[in-house]
């Protein structure tokens, strides 16, 4: 049965794609339907680094998730190889050196806006979640354990959550959690309008973060903004502040991060990103370590990330924030669209332009 985004989209063009970090979610609703709508798909398994681009020797073109590397290295190999176009198959492209990119005559596109209703609800998920200490509660009751004890949250009515990024995801999640009763103040060095009239009140950073019960980070992420929470601006958080993250994990200093949950500076952390992720993310390691169980320290192992995941008051999930069956299906209609856009030397709707 064919998808119904190829058949309103194309049928087959000729172009020749390497699909890079191929998952299995990805196969019915990204794979399938690029393989309908060009001459020539393969997928790879593999993310795309500097030992892996001469696979996409002889291909058109590229198309790559989040946590592929694509650096000016990467760029040579793939334009030696023919490669001359890039389709990220996400929003964020700071893996990707588009400079370089550029110099060497290729071009860049990505997906802007595939469902900013999906990350903000993970969002807003993630901070019930860690509230309701319900991860606690659904373990609990699985091995026979009923006690409430320890599972005391607050009422989000009357709190004050600080939106960073008041972007589309941004301002979703601030419409949300407008049902909750809370108070919704903001930072972003862009203020929009959409979000003024939505009554959120702009602040400055510095002024923000002392009075939020609940912050959430809605930013890409560039040099103005790595590490933007560091131990000065943990410094400043309130004591039980809860922190979500379903952006970009650089936004976060790891290590200043894990150190004030264990003092207790900061409340409580949810992420669904880590700023090392590409190493751990997309991929079982539960198998590895059964493979290794002979070794004193498996080969993915990440002293920082096994410190932060292992406080009680933290929640990690997989980078999953957008995997809903709406954005894998905005996903494949846009990366085809700019795809047929380049074979036909049309403007591309969604380049990545500096």
């Amino acid at each position: 049965m064919k998808s119904a985004v190829v058949v309103e989209l194309s049928t087959s063009t000729e172009l020749k794609l390497a699909v890079f970090s191929s998952c299995s979610y990805m196969e019915k609703d990204i794979n399938d339907p690029l393989r309908e709508a060009f001459t020539e798909v393969v997928c790879f398994d593999a993310r795309l680094d500097g030992k892996t681009a001469k696979l996409a020797e002889g291909f058109d073109a590229v198309c790559l998730f989040v946590n592929d590397s694509c650096d000016a290295e990467v760029i040579e190999t793939l334009s030696s190889g023919g490669v001359k176009f890039i389709a990220m198959r996400c929003a964020g492209y700071d893996r990707v050196d588009v400079a370089a990119a550029n110099a060497a005559g290729i071009r860049v596109s990505r997906v802007p806006a595939y469902s900013p209703y999906a990350i903000a609800e993970h969002a807003v998920t993630l901070m019930l979640t860690l509230n309701r200490q319900v991860h606690k509660s659904y373990l609990r009751v699985r091995e026979g354990n009923f006690t409430l004890d320890g599972l005391v949250g607050f009422d989000m009515r009357g709190k004050t959550v600080g939106i960073i990024g008041t972007g589309k995801i941004g301002r979703v999640t601030a419409g949300i959690l407008k049902g909750f009763g809370v108070r919704i103040v903001a930072y972003d060095i862009f203020q929009s309008a959409e979000a003024i009239e939505m009554g959120i009140e702009y602040m400055e950073l510095e002024d923000l973060l002392p009075i939020c019960d609940i912050i959430s980070l809605h930013l890409p992420l560039s040099e103005a903004t790595y590490h933007m929470i560091d131990e000065d601006a943990i410094a400043l958080m309130k004591p039980q502040c809860m922190v979500i993250n379903t952006s970009r994990g650089g936004l976060i200093d790891t290590a200043a991060m894990s150190e004030a949950l264990k003092r207790r500076d900061v409340g409580s952390l949810a992420i669904d990103v880590y700023e090392k992720e590409q190493a751990l993310f997309f991929q079982d390691l539960a198998s590895q370590s059964d493979s290794q169980a002979g070794s004193s320290i498996p080969d993915y192992f990440d002293h920082e990330y096994t410190m932060l995941a292992s406080l009680p008051n933290v929640i990690v999930t997989p980078h999953q924030a957008f995997l809903t069956q709406e954005a894998l299906n905005n996903i494949a209609e846009s990366t085809i669209i700019s795809l047929n856009e380049f074979s036909r030397g049309d403007t591309l709707t969604n380049e990545v332009k500096l």
